[in-house]
């Protein structure tokens, strides 16, 4: 009697203390621990387009943008770079380097500026995702972001320089680099003005 009692109690002693597994499926997916921020940059898409208001190509001379592939910070298809039509201002930054940090309000202000006649692209380089997000929302970045997890672009232009700044002309080729350091409003108008031929 006692061990009859005790088979019929250990099983109703282990499902109050919940040591019993369940063949229950959950009842819908497990909530997400941390909902993903959207991102504070612009869609990609448009970087191999013309700009609306762009000059006309002059048949200048100058090297092609590298023919490499980077992501895009909102997602989608890669970008080849060689396919980015100017005139565009490319601004190559990390979340880790105080002059890039410095610097990326006026490029923002200048992608405001632009008014269709040339493109501001961001090239993220070298850098966490978490980290560009954070300066990024910190700072109000809404131009297009590209993601160079090592230092491709930089490796093709030959340079090891942060931050750089690339000015390419409506041919889609390069008409200056910039390594000086942290840019302001008025030297970005000026690199504007001398390389891509349009006044701010």
């Amino acid at each position: 009697m006692t061990r009859r009692l005790a088979y019929l109690l250990v099983p109703l002693l282990l499902t109050v203390a919940g040591c019993t597994a369940s063949t229950e499926e959950p009842a819908g997916p497990a909530p997400a621990t941390r909902a993903e921020r959207p991102s504070p940059f612009a869609d990609c898409a448009p970087l191999t387009a013309v700009p609306p208001s762009a000059p006309a190509p002059s048949g200048a001379s100058g090297d092609p943008l590298p023919d490499l592939a980077l992501s895009c910070f909102t997602g989608g298809a890669p970008v080849k770079v060689s396919d980015i039509r100017g005139p565009a201002v490319i601004n190559v930054w990390a979340s880790w380097c105080p002059p890039c940090r410095k610097e990326l309000p006026a490029f923002q202000r200048l992608s405001e500026r632009a008014g269709g006649r040339f493109q501001v692209i961001g090239v993220n380089s070298r850098d966490s995702r978490g980290g560009a997000q954070s300066i990024g929302e910190d700072f109000g970045v809404r131009f297009p972001m590209l993601v160079d997890q090592g230092d491709a672009f930089e490796r093709a232009l030959g340079r090891n320089a942060f931050p750089l700044t690339v000015l390419v002309d409506a041919d889609g080729r390069i008409r200056h680099t910039d390594s000086t350091g942290a840019l302001d409003d008025a030297r970005l108008a000026e690199l504007v003005r001398t390389h891509l031929g349009v006044r701010l």
